[in-house]
């Protein structure tokens, strides 16, 4: 099955990585910062055939997927530390620290060209929280945010093909 893509002829520019948004559970989720890049691994499977005793053959074998990071500045908002306390929760006695009903969860990457426009989309599946860190270290000399950061464990990702490249706004001048 052949896949047809849009092409907006009249862009020449790379997107930018800093106009992006991460969304999971049908809502954006606040502030964050930065996501750490996609990135997917096949392991070489080496074989050769018993009468050509020179040469090996490679094919594909097992792909993997690297965790994804997540920051953001430390705020309020809950969404880290509640996706979090789903796979490991102080309070909730012995025998009962992990939930296994809904500690995985999609979410979608969407990238976004210069005019606010959403240019493409990812979509990460049956994520779930394997590092948390709620604060980073303090210190009283620093001039910096306060971030936060969740580390996310996949079973793979892909482009979001219904996602087309937009055509590019033309703005006018005041009159």
């Amino acid at each position: 099955m052949a896949t047809t893509f849009a092409v907006n002829t009249h862009r020449f520019d790379p997107y930018k990585n800093f106009k992006f948004r991460v969304k999971w559970d049908g809502h954006y989720i606040a502030g964050v910062s930065k996501v750490s890049s996609l990135k997917r691994t096949t392991e070489v499977v080496e074989h050769r055939e018993g009468g050509d005793p020179s040469t090996s053959r490679k094919s594909p074998g097992r792909s993997k997927y690297e965790a994804i990071t997540l920051e953001r500045g430390v705020t309020h908002d809950p969404d880290f530390e509640k996706w979090a306390n789903k796979v490991w929760n102080f309070d909730s006695g012995l025998g009962a620290e992990v939930s296994l009903k809904d500690f995985r969860k999609d979410l979608i990457i969407e990238v976004y060209n210069e005019a606010g426009q959403i240019a493409m989309a990812y979509k990460v599946y049956r994520a779930w929280v394997s590092e948390f860190q709620a604060i980073p270290d303090l210190d009283a000399n620093a001039n910096a945010i306060a971030i936060q950061s969740i580390k996310l464990e996949n079973e793979g990702w892909e482009r979001d093909y219904d996602v087309v490249e937009p055509a590019e706004p033309t703005f006018t001048e005041p009159a």
